[in-house]
């Protein structure tokens, strides 16, 4: 798996509708569905920097995606 840096996941999850909500010592990613529920992914500052494989899919998760669907996301910038 190609190293994917802070500023790549910043680039997808705000083409999934994801909007900046705090931005202290990490920033906080927010999105609502349709259902109300509450999608949360927290951000480090470091923007070209590689994120670790375990803290890549744990913001995943948070951010209900696959990792198939990420790079889909990522490849039509």
């Amino acid at each position: 798996m190609p190293t994917t840096t802070y500023r790549e996941f910043r680039v997808v999850l705000q083409r999934i509708g994801f909007r900046l909500v705090r931005s202290k010592k990490h920033e906080t990613w927010e999105k609502t569905l349709p259902s109300g529920e509450i999608l949360q992914v927290r951000l480090s500052h470091q923007m070209g920097r590689g994120i670790p494989t375990p803290l890549f899919h744990l913001m995943l998760r948070q951010a209900g995606l696959s990792q198939a669907e990420f790079f889909a996301l990522l490849r039509d910038s």
